[in-house]
């Protein structure tokens, strides 16, 4: 007669013999990537220097070709404004050429309008070439974002965290090499940037393979016809506002920060500058990839963004009331680079989440509308300084910022899709990853 075995050892038995439940696969390092996302990230880096590497010499610029601050800074303008139209037709343009044809596009236009740059004679042409400069970063950073995360492993969360690291980074190098170079003199920021352009177009011409598929063809208008969804032309239109209190900041302070530090007696050119503005740009840097993405999971969207946009007015608020005092406008500028970098990526991942719109589509029309506050800002501050003395232009950026809030607050009901935080970053790029997916 058998006996049966005791219940502890069949529970035991069983427990051996069970199928084990998998164990949870471990997220690949951020750092781990394929060379060709560390040659896009690269190029973007370099892309982004281009918009603060002139913020050192824009004084040296006035002098040496006997132009105003409001001419100077117009190289903000042309530059921003041929991005902002551009970016409309760039998904178009992409989706004809293909990502690789696009980056390449770019990067041609960018090398060659960058050296041009720094063989001007004259504001104007400087004007012009920055102008054409605008036209190839269009085409590249609309692209650079798409291709990052098509080539990167670990999903689109990390594809992003590393856009957002190259762009912080070129932020914060960019002026700080402005002002190396500028310091020799103000040409060889233009052929310093046109050169490391040309190491990013090798790289990317070498290291990055041809798309498989095609991409989808977009139509001629699909970036305008993309505000009709609500969701994107209310944070546009918020970005509109942010960006006019964000390029007042970086196009104008070079010249209130010059003058007090004259009536100061202290010698500030474009090394000094470049420090300052490395100081901006790594704040912005550091925040951007830190902080951004774990306060919009604690604490929601609307939330992180209005309490941001309201320090940032504080800010520009402090700067229009000691804009004749260097101290304070240094360490204004700095602690401005912490909101900013918050807001950069808090919008974008709101941007990309926020409609069922191809993440292409959505980014382009976002940028241009967006930029072309940036665009505004420059060529009204000189007027506005002018009218109303050197603190005028903040004063307005401060009201600008104001507006977004007023925007985002009025509109917050059209962001269902990203108002609820996300708990992990596994579910952050799995929401991301779905939007792309559709």
């Amino acid at each position: 007669m058998s006996v049966a075995a005791p219940e502890h050892t069949r529970v035991h038995d069983q427990g051996a013999h069970a199928p084990q439940a998998p164990k949870p696969e471990k997220a690949p390092s951020i750092l781990h990537q394929p060379v060709a996302v560390w040659a896009i990230a690269f190029a973007c880096m370099v892309s982004f220097m281009g918009i603060g590497l002139v913020d050192p010499i824009l004084p040296a610029i006035s002098r040496e070709l006997h132009a105003s601050p409001s001419q100077t800074m117009l190289l903000f303008t042309s530059y921003l404004i041929v991005t902002s139209i551009a970016m409309f037709f760039s998904g178009f343009i992409s989706s004809r050429l293909g990502v690789k044809r696009t980056l390449i596009t770019g990067l041609l236009l960018i090398v060659l309008f960058a050296a041009l740059a720094g063989t001007a004679g004259s504001v104007d042409a400087i004007i012009g070439f920055r102008a054409g400069w605008g036209l190839g970063n269009a085409l590249f950073i609309s692209t650079a974002l798409a291709a990052i995360v098509g080539a990167a492993s670990g999903g689109s969360g990390q594809a992003i965290i590393l856009y957002e690291a190259a762009l912080g980074v070129g932020m914060a190098v960019g002026p700080l090499a402005g002002g190396a170079l500028g310091s020799i003199s103000w040409r060889m920021p233009f052929f310093g940037t046109a050169a490391l352009m040309a190491i990013g177009l090798i790289a990317i011409i070498v290291l990055l393979p041809k798309p498989a598929a095609q991409p989808t063809k977009a139509s001629l208008g699909a970036g305008f016809a993309a505000l009709s969804r609500p969701p994107l032309l209310l944070l546009s239109a918020a970005a509109l506002c942010y960006n006019f209190g964000f390029f007042t900041l970086l196009a104008y302070s070079p010249y209130p920060l010059e003058a007090a530090a004259h009536s100061a007696g202290i010698e500030f050119g474009a090394h000094e500058l470049g420090l300052v503005f490395f100081g901006w740009g790594l704040a912005l840097a550091l925040t951007s990839v830190l902080a951004a993405p774990r306060l919009t999971r604690r604490f929601g969207l609307i939330p992180v963004l209005t309490a941001t946009l309201a320090l940032l007015a504080a800010c520009l608020v402090t700067m229009a009331l000691g804009a004749d005092r260097l101290p304070l406008l240094v360490a204004a500028v700095v602690v401005a680079g912490l909101f900013l970098g918050i807001l950069n990526t808090a919008l974008t991942e709101a941007v990309m989440e926020a409609t069922d719109l191809p993440r292409s589509i959505a980014s382009s029309t976002y940028s241009g509308v967006r930029f072309l506050g940036g665009a505004i800002a420059p060529a009204v501050s000189g007027s506005i300084a002018d009218a109303l003395g050197a603190g005028g232009p903040y004063w307005f950026a401060a009201v600008a910022i104001l507006m977004s809030i007023v925007i985002l607050v009025s509109g917050h009901k059209l962001l269902t899709r990203v108002t609820t935080p996300h708990t992990t970053q596994q579910e952050e790029a799995s929401a991301i990853t779905a939007g792309d997916e559709v």
